[in-house]
């Protein structure tokens, strides 16, 4: 069965399951999902772990091993299995399909994955195992839902969190999860009181953003300038390379150019967006981007990032940063001034 992850510390105080599934690509959440179970499993007598780690040419059989070797200190235990990739190759999807027929009551198996996509959920092996206990996928924390995950955070910790603090705490750790709870757990230790305010999180809480130029790119479709200024800078004092900034952001408009195209021909834009391969999640951005730009404005962007590039290579004087700043927020719907 499939279980949200928010929902698997209910699921675990009512009964348990042979088999668990955690997959993702938020380490921090994995990991307390991961502890979520543990606890759980002890408390039902599960005392004994032990711990697997599936990398390339890794033996499945020792998996096979474990689970029919006599346990040495209960009658009870738990089979975790690290998997550094969403499939285990030929052998171990024979063996794990063979092994979740043979669970009892004795043994669990944890298995600990990257990201499911829903390719691999389709696959017979993975439909095999998935039914004989619990599938919970982590899902990343976007943007827009950050601050809400820190509220909750803080009001787990026992602490009531301003507005104004939460915002700047959002600023401050977006896309950082064990920095943003670290930072949490040390405003609990060094607050007066449960009461956190902003001079608190400006004073204490250090600048931990952690950006992407994927995120990047599909806040400035959004539209939403201020972020791809603020993204912008964490890039920057990160080290990213200003080309490969532009190399992705070139891409990404030639992309939209084409699908702008087939729009300009009479295409739906639910058509162009299907052909164009365009993610759930970002059909919405795109979809904007192409109501704010025709062909002629996305060659003219194009243009722009075809000067960036000569610029890096000193072709060309100029700030690689402040041009790539003016391209993003042209994509974004902001008119920059000229000269």
């Amino acid at each position: 069965m499939k279980l949200y992850a928010d929902k698997l510390h209910h699921f675990l105080k009512n009964q348990t399951s042979p088999l668990y599934i955690i997959s993702g690509d938020e380490p921090l959440l994995i990991q307390e999902a991961c502890d979520l179970v543990r606890d759980a499993l002890r408390q039902h007598g599960y005392a004994e772990r032990h711990l697997f780690h599936a990398e390339e040419g890794f033996n499945w059989q020792e998996v096979l091993y474990s689970v029919n070797s006599m346990s040495l200190f209960s009658e009870q235990k738990l089979i975790e299995v690290r998997m550094s990739t969403k499939s285990p190759g030929d052998p171990g999807r024979a063996l794990l399909v063979s092994l979740v027929e043979q669970l009892n009551d004795a043994t669990v198996l944890l298995l600990v994955m990257p990201r499911i996509d829903a390719a691999t959920q389709k696959t017979k092996w993975f439909k095999s195992i998935e039914k004989a206990g619990v599938f919970v996928q982590v899902w990343h924390i976007e943007a827009k839902q950050f601050p809400d995950w820190l509220q909750r955070r803080f009001k787990r910790e026992g602490l009531e969190v301003s507005r104004e603090a939460l915002l700047a705490m959002a600023r401050r750790t977006e896309g950082n999860l064990l920095a943003a709870v670290q930072e949490i757990e040390r405003l609990k230790l060094v607050s007066p009181s449960n009461q956190i305010g902003l001079e608190q999180v400006t004073t204490a809480v250090a600048d931990n953003a952690r950006y992407d130029v994927f995120n990047l790119i599909d806040a400035s479709l959004a539209g939403n300038s201020p972020r791809v200024v603020r993204m912008i800078q964490g890039l920057r004092l990160e080290g990213t390379a200003e080309m490969y900034v532009n190399v992705m952001l070139a891409r990404e408009i030639r992309a939209l150019e084409t699908m702008a195209m087939a729009k300009a021909q009479g295409q739906s834009v639910q058509e162009v967006l299907s052909k164009g391969r365009v993610w759930d999640k970002r059909k919405q951005a795109v979809s904007r981007c192409l109501e704010h730009h025709g062909v002629n404005s996305l060659r003219s962007l194009q243009l722009k990032a075809g000067k960036i590039d000569r610029v890096i290579k000193g072709i060309e004087p100029g700030d690689a940063w402040r041009e790539i700043t003016n391209l993003l927020l042209g994509l974004a719907g902001v008119t920059m001034p000229q000269g």
